[in-house]
């Protein structure tokens, strides 16, 4: 699945690298005692947090790296105590968004703000490794250079994203006005009650009819690609409801269709909350790969719909916000996609 994606309406503004390491400057870091002995990618990487030793990697590769008057040739060579690590951050990739004539399903439109239905696999802004083909390029191509300047020029009109293979609804600000104001609903998490986000969601065993998950969540100890339910991680609250369970060949509840709602909105909430009850999504490599036996459970014909997925099963499928230029309450509906709607019916046959 690549770096982490921000979705179920994370409206945070990350980047691979803070502004202080993002352009052609050189960042020295002296050996400890205590990291004599490490790999040279592995003490960078833990005395420079945000850059990932794949990162580090690459740059080693490049020249980038020296130790002393040397440059570094391997990543994996040994570092001594009071070695003088020098790196080398090249400025980054020009990234102003053009144009480009990609479909998009419009939802509705007006002169102030577009509600898209997103497929899976559509990037929602430029990023490393995603310069083009993505929904800001659509954007900036269907709304003709109308879109809000706030979200800055990789993220013209960009209120809240959903991940790259998370598809469905999906606002974004034509003007500044709107911009602010449906950021301002996005932050007071919808407590005004004209905000409302829902979502369909697969997932292995049958949880309980309703409930709710109010656990937070922060980034993983231990991976770049993860989130987790951490003490002291931001408040994540969702609520589900489960509308179908499905059976296995022997009656067994193997999956369910849930409805999940969300009252905060943090990178990978759903998916996150989900695993941690014991209920990952389907096709989530990222949480759910120890489910994986869970496969042989299906019919055959399931089996080949969730093999053939290549993706997590989740779909925005209900946007609710104010207007906001006129205050009306606007709200949207998208149904299960094609892949999800066939898995359904797989599961359902089984």
């Amino acid at each position: 699945m690549g770096q982490p994606n921000l979705d179920e309406d994370e409206a945070l503004d990350l980047s691979e690298v803070p502004a202080d390491l993002a352009s052609e400057t050189d960042h020295h870091i002296t050996v400890k005692a205590e990291e004599a002995g490490q790999r040279t990618d592995r003490v960078l990487a833990a005395r420079l947090a945000p850059l990932s030793r794949t990162r580090i990697q690459r740059l080693v590769a490049e020249g980038r790296v020296e130790n002393g008057d040397r440059v570094v040739g391997d990543a994996a060579e040994r570092v001594n105590p009071g070695d003088v690590l020098c790196l080398r951050i090249p400025a980054p990739e020009p990234a102003t968004p053009e144009p480009e004539a990609i479909p998009l399903a419009i939802a509705y439109e007006d002169d102030q703000v577009i509600v898209i239905d997103k497929p899976a696999g559509l990037v929602v802004h430029p990023a490393p490794g995603n310069w083009s083909g993505t929904l800001v390029n659509a954007l900036l191509h269907q709304c003709r250079g109308s879109l809000s300047g706030i979200g800055g020029v990789r993220r013209p009109g960009i209120v809240h994203r959903l991940d790259k293979d998370t598809s469905g609804l999906l606002v974004a600000a034509k003007t500044d006005v709107a911009h602010r104001a449906l950021s301002a609903q996005f932050a007071d998490h919808g407590r005004a009650g004209d905000l409302e986000r829902a979502y369909l969601a697969f997932v292995w065993g049958a949880p309980e009819q309703k409930g709710t998950i109010d656990a937070p969540i922060d980034r993983h100890p231990a991976s770049r690609v993860k989130m987790a339910v951490r003490p002291g991680g931001r408040q994540a609250v969702t609520r589900w409801r489960r509308i179908e369970t499905f059976a296995d060949a022997t009656g067994a509840p193997v999956a369910a269709l849930v409805e999940c709602q969300l009252e905060t909105g943090r990178t990978h909430q759903i998916r996150v909350h989900m695993a941690h009850i014991g209920h990952p999504l389907l096709g989530d490599e990222i949480y759910g790969p120890g489910f994986r036996t869970k496969l042989a459970r299906l019919a055959a014909p399931a089996a080949a719909a969730l093999s053939g997925l290549g993706r997590q099963a989740l779909h925005a499928t209900r946007l609710g916000f104010a207007h906001p230029t006129r205050g009306e309450v606007l709200s949207f509906e998208s149904p299960l996609p094609p892949d999800l709607a066939a898995l359904r019916q797989a599961l359902a046959a089984s």
